[in-house]
């Protein structure tokens, strides 16, 4: 629950992850603004009117995170409808952790407390109440970090090649052999931050043998847990946020409460 500056404005949200391949449906401009709901109910379960209440995507609009109305009943929630939209939107383009762009969430507006005023509800009260509920949402539901991952093609003898893959955690799912030769055909996934020094290494295991060729291939979500001090995700956390210039502690929780 985030209260607005003025103290007379509640928004409550909760925000939960996207149904599986949701979020790459998106991406693929399968599902949108401007799209029928009826594939998110035949596809993903959704519940038709559910499909009809979703005021946005983001970032940017077309973005694969979305705000949906889940209330019933409230008065004046049209009014500020925009409002929550481009707190959203803010807030969807910098997430919490590291101000990168946030992928497949799905913020729920559950309920709304309004002023009967309209002087007190505009987007001066409603834009930052918004923000804040939806940083406070998502810092409350484990968020987690995801990483690009490249599909690596390497052409050459297997010899070191499986090692080299391995201290960089890199995952093996193809290997073919090339008839008539001791050379092989691997398909590899390996993480985009691991990559570098990658090709190097491979040449100097496999005597110059070995070949790669990147290309980004999908997100991955990185196990550890970025509120957890000591974790990976927290480390990678703070490497992002000094290399950006913010303050190396993320605002806790408890800063967003002091305001809500």
């Amino acid at each position: 629950m985030s209260k607005s500056p003025n103290k007379h404005n509640r928004l409550y949200m909760e925000a939960r992850p996207m149904e599986d391949g949701l979020a790459e449906a998106i991406d693929e401009g399968r599902i949108g603004p401007s799209d029928d709901p009826k594939i998110l109910a035949e596809e993903f379960g959704w519940d038709k009117d559910l499909a009809k209440k979703i005021w946005a995507f983001g970032p940017d609009t077309t973005g694969p995170n979305m705000v949906v109305d889940m209330c019933k009943g409230v008065q004046y929630l049209n009014e500020i409808k925009d409002s929550v939209v481009a707190g959203f939107q803010w807030a969807s383009k910098e997430g919490p952790l590291a101000e990168e762009n946030m992928r497949g969430v799905c913020y729920e507006v559950c309920d709304v407390v309004l002023h009967a005023d309209a002087i007190h509800r505009g987007g001066g009260q409603m834009i930052s109440t918004a923000r804040r509920a939806i940083y406070a949402s998502q810092l409350t539901a484990k968020p987690r970090l995801l990483e690009p991952v490249y599909m690596v093609e390497i052409q050459g003898a297997l010899g070191g090649i499986y090692s080299v893959l391995n201290q960089k955690r890199g995952h093996v799912f193809e290997e073919m052999q090339r008839p008539g030769t001791p050379l092989y055909n691997i398909k590899a996934y390996l993480p985009v931050v691991e990559s570098f020094g990658f090709s190097g290494q491979l040449r100097s295991a496999t005597s110059g043998q070995a070949f790669p060729q990147c290309v980004f291939d999908h997100w991955d979500m990185m196990s550890s847990d970025p509120l957890e001090a000591g974790s990976q995700a927290t480390t990678l956390v703070a490497d992002i946020r000094k290399r950006k210039g913010l303050k190396l502690q993320m605002t806790p929780l408890s800063d967003f409460e002091d305001k809500l």
